[in-house]
């Protein structure tokens, strides 16, 4: 019922406010300098005022990024409504998760794509990997919600998020920030802009940025003496390392050259280069007994994940918990038991016939390596015609470490992915009918090469084995039209339709560690006697191919009652593509799943009143969301292999999703502004395959929190040192979120079970899959010179030192652990910077 009450308020709304500048306007009182400010967006393939654009966009100025100190895309979410961009945990790598109203992804493998479309100048980002953007030298971002199946395209159904750099001006300018804070943090940033010859510029932006880590991995033997677990120490010191620390370097080179009055043409390169820590990871529930299958219905003592320094096999339970109602360890003083992990990074079970490729030891990191190449052609054929051409080439190398925090390992991963990917568009805009029309038609072209590889170790499955080389080609080739026609001079109707078509292939590789070819099974394949890895070996050399045709429309129409209100509606569809199970684990695994879709209704409004001292924006949306594609942990048992491991992307089902959308920004008096969104969304399964995904009609999506909510104000106070002191508080709030699609908030477990419990002195666990809602407030003071362009600003995120997790891995039941990502305590930071 909230969300036709949604709708109701906004009719409401839009009827008192309609009446509100009708009134105003009648007062003829002057303009005045104090306004909400312009922001020009290209959503709609052209040039518009943010107000004048009939979708749900929020947009930020690379000045308004600065002002909040927010330097990469996930923090954008914060002031962003219904939006949960959150970077990957340990277990997935240097990449991001994204979520917009209910739709999105978290696993990075290219044989899922993500239901967000992410871009960079308008070049298509086709996975998660790399995506985790930095705001380096940035004109504005665009974040687009509901389906942009005709206006974005590829994997959008959730929406798009654009970022569009500065163009090079040739005005002789340039910028150096330099960062000092918390965890030893050293940040650097700047450009330089400059004309190389009169239709020629320059522009060469770099950012480096340090952190140190934020969670201790200290070494359990050291800091437990006469625990009986052996140390992985190689010195007298307990520290093993720690994770979550951070080395990025960035940089971009960009040439805009107009060899004519008409034609425009840009080009750059890029590259960044990431050696990071593994994500922060610590672990809050274990409970495993730990030991390899003595026959196909019990543990054996004498096969242990670890062997004690008196030989006794060490069980993976509440000793290696840090904090939290799962933990009965005691944390060595002067450490803080919520970033603290035991984790070694070093699988040290004894070999035998069927595991005997141990031990196993990791370098702990988190590396990428992304470049590419970028030229975008703009030619003004005629005053009402122009023809834009956008040609990228793309490529990124990542490897990444995760290990469970313990030194008993139930599963250790070293994985790779590498793409590379070539794409052309094709627009042609134009005029017609004395400007009351416009229209864009063009074509696109997308390949993809991807490449995943990984040391797969599963002491938990009883199986270790070399994942890859598996490759994943992919195309995308689509059309598409959007024509938008003024009917009167206040009513515009908008429509568009895009017809695409997607192959992929994905052919599985799967080999013993030492590479060597994975024998069939002669028995129950996961006791002594049976060929190493044997369960998987019918998975290599397998092949599958996906192949569809979708065709997406639009239709959009808005009414500008005056300067100072705009309604709009629109209905809208989109689609991400199906595809074929990365991670079979057996050979029942390997299963196709067929693409999802969405058709969309919006509403809304967009305002501008009081002089433009009050922005005031609404919609309201109801989703009608069909063949839902999440991956599940629930594999049904069939053709005699187990129901675990099991990361299975499956159609879960069908739901209706409905809510509303809220911002705001005022501007009262001069030097004072305030910001605010405000967002529910109300997500219901209407079908479900419970049966074989687990998933139940009253759960909800991952990352998707009902309620969200930001406030910010900035006072701007002039002449203090013969500059400007700025000072701004930012605000922002999410309700609980769940990380899988079966949601758990709380399963109390027994520590005792015969085959699988850990033991350990507590006798049950309480494991879950729910992140708790939470609120985060920052502070900023900023002092502006007026005359000699330098900037100093002092800063403190997580003001009241909030403990939260920005994702987790849950595998309570299969592995017998729950690890969090915390985010960052409070930490504090000092920026000087000067512009020349």
């Amino acid at each position: 019922m909230i969300g036709i009450r949604g709708f109701y308020l906004s009719g409401a709304c839009v009827a008192m406010i309609a009446t509100a500048t009708t009134a105003y306007a009648q007062t003829e009182q002057p303009k005045k300098d104090v306004t909400t400010g312009e922001i020009v967006v290209t959503a709609q393939f052209r040039s518009q005022k943010l107000q004048d654009t009939p979708l749900a966009i929020t947009a930020m100025t690379g000045a308004s990024l600065a002002a909040r100190g927010q330097t990469n895309v996930a923090e954008v979410a914060a002031q962003t409504p219904n939006v949960t961009l959150t970077p990957q945990n340990a277990y997935l790598g240097p990449g991001i998760i994204a979520f917009i109203r209910g739709v999105g992804q978290t696993d990075p493998n290219f044989a899922l794509e993500p239901g967000v479309g992410m871009y960079i100048d308008d070049v298509y980002l086709p996975t998660l990997t790399g995506s985790l953007l930095d705001l380096m030298d940035l004109d504005r971002v665009e974040v687009l919600r509901g389906p942009q199946g005709t206006l974005s395209g590829r994997n959008s159904l959730g929406g798009s998020i654009k970022l569009y750099s500065v163009k090079p001006q040739g005005n002789g300018k340039g910028m150096l920030e330099g960062t000092y804070g918390s965890f030893n943090r050293i940040d650097m940033r700047g450009f330089f802009d400059l004309k190389v010859a009169d239709n020629l510029f320059l522009r060469v932006s770099g950012a480096t940025k340090n952190r140190d880590g934020y969670v201790t991995r200290l070494d359990y033997a050291k800091t437990h003496p006469g625990s009986n677990v052996p140390t992985m120490a190689t010195g007298d010191s307990p520290k093993l390392g720690t994770l979550g620390g951070t080395s990025f370097t960035a940089g971009k080179v960009a040439l805009r050259w107009m060899p004519t009055s008409n034609v425009e043409v840009n080009v750059s390169g890029d590259y960044t280069r990431q050696r990071d820590e593994p994500g922060a990871t610590v672990l809050i529930y274990g409970n495993a007994i730990a030991q390899f299958a003595g026959s196909p219905v019990s543990k054996s003592p004498a096969r242990p994940w670890l062997r004690g320094t008196n030989g006794a096999s060490i069980p993976l339970n509440c000793a290696f918990v840090t904090s939290g109602v799962n933990s009965c360890d005691t944390v060595p003083a002067g450490y803080d038991g919520r970033y603290v992990s035991y984790a070694t990074f070093f699988d040290n079970a004894a070999a035998d016939s069927q595991m005997p490729y141990k031990p196993l030891a990791l370098n702990p990191h988190s590396n990428l390596d992304n470049y590419g190449f970028a030229g975008t052609i703009d030619w003004t054929i005629a005053d009402n015609l122009a023809l834009k051409s956008i040609t990228a080439y793309r490529h990124y190398d990542s490897s990444w470490a995760f290990a469970e925090g313990a030194p008993v390992q139930p599963s250790m991963l070293e994985q790779a992915q590498a793409n590379t990917q070539w794409s052309e568009e094709i627009r042609l805009s134009g005029k017609a009918f004395n400007n009351r029309l416009d229209y864009t038609v063009g074509g696109f072209y997308f390949h993809a090469k991807g490449t995943y590889t990984g040391r797969i170790d599963l002491n938990y499955a009883g199986i270790d084995f070399l994942h890859g080389p598996d490759t994943t080609p992919a195309t995308n080739k689509a059309v598409f039209a959007n024509v938008s026609g003024k009917l009167t001079e206040a009513l515009t109707i908008t429509g568009g339709v895009r017809a695409s078509w997607d192959t992929k292939d994905y052919t599985y590789s799967r080999h013993n560690p030492d590479g060597s070819t994975i024998l069939p099974c002669t028995g129950y394949p996961f006791v002594v006697g049976q060929p190493a890895n044997c369960a998987i070996a019918a998975l290599n050399g397998l092949n599958a191919h996906f192949e569809k045709q979708r065709t997406d429309w639009r239709i959009a129409g808005d009414y500008r009652f005056s300067p100072e209100l705009m309604v709009y509606a629109q209905v809208s569809t989109g689609y991400r593509a199906g595809g074929v199970n990365p991670r079979p684990f057996y050979i029942n695994q390997a299963q196709s799943f067929q693409p999802e879709t969405i058709v969309a209704y919006e509403a809304g409004f967009k305002s501008d009143l009081f002089d433009r001292k009050l922005r005031f924006n609404v919609s309201a949306f109801y989703n009608d969301y069909k063949n839902i594609i999440l991956t599940v942990l629930n594999c049904p048992n069939t053709l005699g292999f187990p129901s675990t491991p099991c990361l299975q992307p499956k159609n879960v089902g069908s739901a209706h999703v409905k809510g509303f959308e809220i911002e705001t920004m005022i501007r009262p008096t001069a030097g004072l502004t305030f910001d605010a969104s405000l967002s529910y969304l109300d997500f219901k399964y209407t079908t479900v395959d419970t049966v074989s995904t687990g998933v139940q009609a009253s759960f909800v999506p991952p990352y998707t929190p009902k309620w969200k909510w930001n406030a910010g104000v900035q006072y701007d106070i002039p002449d203090v040192l013969k500059g400007t002191l700025s000072l701004r508080a930012d605000g922002n709030y999410q309700s609980h979120i769940y990380v899988d699609p079966t949601n758990v908030d709380s399963a109390v477990v027994s520590t005792s079970t015969a085959t699988n419990g850990g033991g350990g002195s507590l006798a049950t666990q309480v494991a879950t899959n729910r992140i708790n809602g939470y609120f985060l407030g920052n502070g900023r003071i900023t002092w502006k010179s007026a005359a000699d362009g330098w900037t100093a600003s002092v800063e403190v995120r997580n003001i009241f030192n909030k403990y939260y997790f920005t994702s987790m891995t849950a595998n309570y039941v299969s592995i017998g652990t729950v690890s969090g990502a915390p985010g960052l305590p409070r930490t504090w930071a000092v920026t000087l910077k000067k512009d020349f």
